[in-house]
């Protein structure tokens, strides 16, 4: 990397860092808020678009693949040389590895947890019987049975604004979203209850991003490494080897949240189970990786013979009263 006279600071190529992100407005958001950390140390950065299969896709999740939809377009954008690094919601990332890409930095994660978005500002516990819930989530899916069973969840897919309509309008009396992403839209006052992780625990990696370049590309690798928040990687290091050992995807019905207690970590999680219903425990640690492997197993022995509960929502239903 070089200093110019102007005191702005490039790489060794020469050009500003070409930064790889998804066309959503969520995505350019937290795309952006890397950026600028980027940018008030000096480098040059410029934004590039990537569309990618999740986002050329109106399908739900567990039919074009759920596990990588949103990031392979990037990765191979990466790849090829057409960008310097990559932005990703970290929960959107595949748990193995990619050869040749290295996740240099995790930033500081944002809220994890889930919000509800309802007709007149209703809470989860206050919605009525026959409420119809819009999620496009699994485990959003398997943890709403157990938290109103009185509710009609149904599949819903969309960026954050159209998700919103479809309540404002009457089509659906609430939707499930993550607070991470109504807070860096600036729209978290639209939230009418910030859901307990007692109810409804995130998806793992929820709330935190993963900056990707090639692993080769020593001072991209360098410059990017100042993102990192090693608080942030240990938890969702945990939660992640719990997906791992599971061998379940991103959009499994899969729920963690890990935290620091003093010299340990916390982690938290719930399953789907396909004999129905879900479970839940917790266990503590020292060692990130080796916690979420003791979780799936302790998982793993108390599952039906089938496995994981992977609930398909309904097709998207119109409110009786829209």
């Amino acid at each position: 990397m070089t200093t110019s006279a102007t005191g702005v600071v490039t790489s060794t190529r020469g050009r500003p860092l070409r930064l790889g992100t998804r066309a959503s407005e969520l995505a350019t958001s937290q795309s952006g808020w890397v950026a600028d950390r980027l940018r008030a140390r000096g480098h040059e950065v410029e934004l590039v678009l990537v569309q990618t299969e999740g986002d050329r896709s109106t399908a739900p999740l567990t039919q074009i693949g759920g596990t990588g939809v949103f990031v392979s377009a990037l990765r191979e954008a990466l790849l090829e040389g057409r960008i310097d690094c990559a932005v990703h919601s970290l929960k959107d990332i595949p748990v193995a590895e990619e050869a040749g890409l290295v996740v240099v930095a995790v930033p500081e994660r944002e809220d994890p947890r889930d919000v509800l978005v309802s007709r007149d500002g209703l809470r989860l516990a206050d919605l009525p019987d026959g409420a119809l819930i819009g999620t496009g989530s699994p485990r959003r899916a398997v943890q709403l049975e157990d938290a109103a069973p009185g509710a009609r969840v149904t599949d819903l897919r969309g960026n954050v604004g159209s998700r919103i309509a479809k309540v404002t309008s009457g089509a659906l009396d609430a939707i499930v979203l993550a607070a991470a992403g109504l807070n860096r839209l600036g729209r978290a006052d639209e939230a009418s209850e910030v859901l307990d992780t007692t109810v409804m625990l995130p998806a793992p990696g929820q709330g935190a991003l993963a900056v990707e370049c090639r692993s080769g590309d020593a001072a991209t690798v360098e410059l990017l490494a100042v993102l990192e928040h090693p608080a942030t990687r240990t938890c969702v290091a945990a939660e992640r080897a719990l997906l791992a050992e599971l061998e379940a995807g991103c959009s499994a019905p899969v729920g963690a949240l890990a935290r620091i207690e003093g010299d340990e970590i916390v982690l938290d999680a719930v399953v789907g189970n396909a004999s129905g219903g879900t479970l839940r425990h917790s266990l503590r640690g020292a060692d990130a990786s080796g916690l979420g492997r003791e979780m799936a197993q302790h998982f793993l022995s108390r599952l039906a013979p089938a496995g994981l509960n992977h609930p398909s929502p309904a097709p998207t239903a119109q409110h009786p009263g829209a």
